[in-house]
């Protein structure tokens, strides 16, 4: 699942942030849609209390990562959780 670490789009990402991924990467393997939304949840909490904000781009990138290897079905899960994440994401920001 490490792929995602050669992806260009990750070159210009704060090495803190890259840590936070690849430990999120790292829980995240082999769980189902569902099983996400915790871990994605405690990403953002964490990055949040180091004064770590991901922007929307970023944000997109993770979900890609996530998405990876994934059937359809839990792709779609995955969104969910992501649409999930982002309206939760708002009420954290304020």
């Amino acid at each position: 699942m490490n792929e995602w670490m050669n992806n260009p789009a990750m070159k210009n990402i704060d090495p803190m942030k890259l840590e936070l991924i690849r430990m999120a990467a790292e829980k995240t393997s082999g769980k189902s849609g569902r099983d996400l939304a915790p871990v994605m949840l405690a990403l953002i909490t964490s990055a949040n209390k180091k004064g770590i904000r991901f922007s929307p781009d970023e944000m997109s990138l993770i979900l890609e990562i996530l998405k990876e290897g994934k059937s359809k079905e839990e792709q779609e899960q995955i969104e969910h959780t992501v649409q999930m994440m982002r309206s939760m994401m708002g009420k954290y920001s304020k």
